[in-house]
């Protein structure tokens, strides 16, 4: 009798095998649902335009990447119709095997030259640019060194490594000597945002490249959202600090201001030869298609030739940045096109997105772990397009929700 209880009592504890338990136990997202808060996948009918439509309504939007507002511009347009008409759709096959188009390595040799750099290498997105490149770098005796905020793909390249990931705080240079002194002889990669895609802050690079040569280490610039906007002639944050020569490899996406989907490595010769044979992530992904290559060489050819774009970005840039911090809004960091406004409160940064989408402003929303605990933020990101009249739209909105959430005042 004992037995039989004991035998019951040990099939009503035993842990379930299923692998899916954990999808019905998923539930933030469907509470935001249920409340009306939630702020995702939400469905565009218009081109990344300053002003879009969202189920049938206008909406400016300030929840975008294109800076320099050139994913609808008629000549990368007409590029890309061009490309489809002359190579199709896809290139069926990965860039190791059948998928090099002649395309592919003129513009491989258009971004070194644009770049400044001796060689380039271009892969099927930005977040496989930071996998392939770092697992292909770092062995399992090496040391990535890497910002506490710098972008997921990075945390995920140095993951695939074998080699050990050490973190310093966020932009502190005495941190990062901490740590490049406390592995002085191993081999060593930094990895850091030029600019930080939540923060908008820009990496203290001087410091950086100052440290990288007193401790011997090697140093990549994820510059994803430094392409195109810092720097003289747009060319990023090692522009930007005059230290183009002094940084071994840049890294860009072209889904910000290049205007399409991908990415690439600059470098060395000899160090994109090595990565073009060992990144998983090239050899075994099918290569970027023809229209979107077409579309990036037309945009670095607008980038330099139409420096009034980056002008105007700027000019853009400054109105919002001082006109939040008369309002009253907190906008961190932020130095750049990026300009967060700091709520705190996860679920209060939910509802203000959804209050500002009620007076037709389309933001973003980042929460923990985007942004550290307490710092939950709407992501505000602009564009050359952008007009006074409707970023005065957008002060507006900001200023009335602000006000009713308690943010101001």
């Amino acid at each position: 009798m004992d037995g039989g209880l004991v035998q019951d009592s040990q099939m009503a504890v035993k842990k379930s095998t299923d692998i899916f338990d954990k999808c019905s136990r998923f539930d933030k997202a469907k509470y935001l649902i249920s409340k009306g808060l939630y702020p995702f996948f939400r469905t565009i009918q218009s081109a990344q335009d300053p002003e879009i439509i969202m189920d049938g309504r206008k909406m400016i939007m300030v929840g975008s990447n294109n800076y320099l507002g050139l994913t609808n511009h008629p000549k990368v347009k007409e590029a890309a119709i061009e490309a489809i008409r002359k190579y199709g759709t896809g290139c069926a096959g990965s860039r190791f095997l059948n998928g090099t188009l002649d395309i592919h390595v003129q513009l491989e040799e258009k971004l070194a030259g644009f770049m400044r750099k001796e060689s380039a290498l271009v892969f099927s997105t930005g977040f496989q640019v930071n996998l392939g490149v770092i697992s292909a770098l770092v062995g399992k005796d090496d040391i990535v060194i890497i910002d506490k905020m710098d972008h997921a793909s990075i945390i995920d390249g140095c993951r695939l490594s074998f080699g050990d990931i050490k973190k310093f705080r966020h932009n502190d240079m005495a941190d990062l000597e901490r740590v490049l002194k406390e592995y002085e002889d191993k081999d060593k990669l930094i990895v850091v945002d030029g600019v930080f895609s939540m923060e908008g802050d820009i990496a203290n690079l001087p410091d950086i490249v100052a440290l990288a040569k007193k401790y011997d280490a090697r140093l990549m610039v994820d510059d994803a959202h430094g392409i195109g906007v810092l720097g003289k002639t747009g060319r990023g944050t090692a522009e930007h600090f005059g230290l183009e020569d002094e940084v071994d490899l840049i890294m860009g996406t072209y889904s910000k201001s290049l205007a399409s989907i991908g990415g690439f490595i600059s470098g060395s010769a000899e160090v994109i030869h090595f990565i073009k044979h060992l990144a998983r992530s090239l050899v075994f992904s099918a290569s970027p298609p023809p229209a979107s290559v077409a579309s990036v060489s037309v945009a670095i050819d607008i980038i330099e030739n139409e420096p009034e774009r980056r002008d105007q970005l700027w000019k853009n840039t400054r109105k919002m940045l001082n006109s939040f911090k008369q309002i009253g809004l907190q906008t961190g960091r932020s130095e750049t096109p990026i300009i967060p406004v700091i709520v705190g409160d996860d679920e209060k940064a939910f509802l203000m997105a959804m209050m500002l989408q009620d007076e037709g402003i389309f933001a973003n929303v980042a929460v923990t772990p985007a942004v550290p605990n307490g710092m939950a933020l709407i992501r505000t990101s602009y564009m050359a397009t952008h007009t006074d009249e409707q970023l005065d739209k957008v002060l507006k909105a900001f200023e009335k929700v602000g006000r009713k959430l308690g943010l101001i005042g």
